[in-house]
């Protein structure tokens, strides 16, 4: 509930538009897997009604990592579109990932059941719109 969701008809697919934060350091990125989850996520969410890119990313990571962002340090690094990991065959999402610096110590929320630092070797481990997001910065040396 809350969620923004565009489509879902014959003519237009599902669409689960949601914002992620890239952090990297020593060649790998943080990942997030949810309770009840067999993957790990680039952190982030789903956007609620009126909601701009920053605000939902602020809003996300305070909730799944108990951080705060740095105002005005969010950069966009691009916007990926894959299927939708446990959604039904049809449902894609769209995910704009930024970089930030934060405040705080990274510690895993109630939904979160777990965070870790990962390597390319562990991009199967993840879900399929984040795979885009690991090939990309394998491609430019951010990670190994």
């Amino acid at each position: 509930m809350g969620e923004v969701i565009r489509g879902g008809t014959d003519a237009a697919p599902r669409v689960i538009d949601t914002v992620a934060w890239v952090l990297l350091a020593e060649g790998r990125i943080l990942g997030a897997r949810s309770r009840g989850n067999d993957v790990f996520y680039i952190p982030g969410g789903k956007r609620k009604p009126g909601e701009s890119d920053v605000e939902t990313l602020t809003r996300e990571v305070r909730e799944e990592l108990s951080v705060s962002l740095v105002p005005g340090t969010a950069e966009h690094v691009g916007t990926y579109t894959a299927a939708a990991h446990g959604h039904p065959e049809g449902t894609l999402v769209t995910m704009a990932c930024y970089t930030a610096e934060y405040r705080g110590t990274l510690t895993a929320s109630s939904e979160i059941e777990e965070i870790a630092w990962l390597r390319l070797a562990d991009r199967g481990r993840t879900a399929p719109v984040d795979h885009a997001v690991f090939d990309d910065l394998a491609r430019v040396g951010r990670l190994r």
